[in-house]
């Protein structure tokens, strides 16, 4: 997952390269001396104001629109509508998700120290312990969040925590990072399957089209510093038209699983929408994975044409912004008219407060 999980690797040019998502400078305190009333109370407000904003900024909270999906459609494919289980996934995958950036920046600070002292730890503005002590905390409450959800769910939060802690740690920098990558985000969509449902089974299909996705963007992440090689925004660029079309095939031949919803009591468990409007599920996916495409291939092919960094960059935030409309197709693929439509609905949320808070 990217990074509901951990992240693809950040620039580590001194300052951060032309991107579609500026940084907005570091937040200057309070004139010292000030001791009216309304000066106190301006500081005092500038200051809260600054701890949360360092705090957006080391948790990276416009990525968290890509985080709800992942258990949306993984919910789909068991057949069954979302249920408070499947609420219960969802809050997992967020706190994971936000445990996996405090902990990268934790475990970057030296280096970020040197190459980056404007991120939020070597800046002062958040302590080092302050943010170890919020990835520890964050992942036991995924954790206690999927033991609600039942002991399927669990089961697979737990090897999900491990990964993003694994990647931080040790092999974001090795040649795994990418496969633990993509094995975190397609965990992720399988929580939502097995708190929804029970079985991972159904969701196989489908987590390994979201882990396929996540792994082309973070092998494309490699080069966001010093740029390189045409050959990884390539075949990445060859990985989304590949993932588009399997998306726009009926579900019958994706392998989807058959819904659960009883034929014999229609009037308890109503058929989902697509199935009794097969028209309106093909548009649904085209449209979907045009908007993947768009999002994702676009930044990519402009990468290949030029691999410098600043490119490369806006690459990568496109592959993590185009999650959305990948879970929203992918739930569309299953017949879940409503979380598909849902899932798509929060791109443009995502996009606006990418703006103020960088996604990578």
């Amino acid at each position: 997952m990217t990074p509901r999980s951990p992240r693809p690797d950040r620039p580590t040019t001194t300052s951060p390269p032309q991107s579609p998502i500026p940084r907005q400078s570091r937040s200057q305190s309070p004139r010292a001396g000030t001791t009216s009333g309304a000066g106190a109370g301006a500081g005092a407000g500038a200051g809260t104001g600054a701890r949360a904003r360092a705090w957006a900024e080391l948790l990276r909270l416009p990525a968290l629109f890509t985080v709800p999906g992942d258990a949306l459609a993984g919910a789909a494919t068991t057949g069954n509508r979302p249920n408070p289980r499947t609420l219960l996934a969802i809050a997992s995958s967020l706190c994971l998700y936000e445990a996996g950036m405090a902990l990268n920046d934790w475990a970057d600070r030296t280096e970020d120290a040197l190459e980056r002292p404007h991120r939020p730890l070597p800046s002062g503005r958040i302590h080092p312990s302050a943010a170890l002590v919020a990835a520890g905390a964050l992942t036991a409450a995924g954790l206690a969040l999927a033991a609600r959800a039942g002991r399927p769910a669990l089961a697979v939060a737990a090897p999900l925590a491990a990964t993003v802690w694994a990647y931080d740690l040790a092999l974001k920098r090795t040649p795994a990072g990418p496969a633990a990558m993509a094995t975190a985000r397609g965990l992720d969509l399988l929580l939502g399957a097995t708190a929804t449902g029970g079985s991972a089974r159904p969701a196989l299909p489908a987590a390994l089209t979201l882990a396929t996705h996540t792994l082309a963007v973070t092998t494309v992440s490699r080069g966001e510093t010093r740029g390189g090689s045409p050959l990884a925004p390539l075949a990445a660029l060859a990985t989304t038209g590949t993932l588009a079309w399997t998306l726009t095939r009926p579900p019958g031949a994706q392998g989807t699983a058959p819904s659960r919803y009883p034929a014999a009591s229609p009037s308890r468990h109503p058929a989902p929408v697509f199935s009794r409007h097969p028209t309106a599920a093909s548009s649904l996916r085209t449209v979907l994975a045009a908007a993947f495409v768009i999002t994702s291939g676009r930044p990519l092919l402009h990468a290949a044409l030029n691999p410098s960094p600043p490119l490369t960059q806006r690459a990568v935030g496109g592959g993590i912004r185009a999650m959305i409309p990948l879970q929203a197709a992918l739930a569309a693929r299953s017949g879940a008219l409503a979380s598909a439509l849902l899932t798509a609905a929060l791109a443009p949320a995502a996009r606006r407060f990418a703006r103020k808070v960088s996604v990578t």
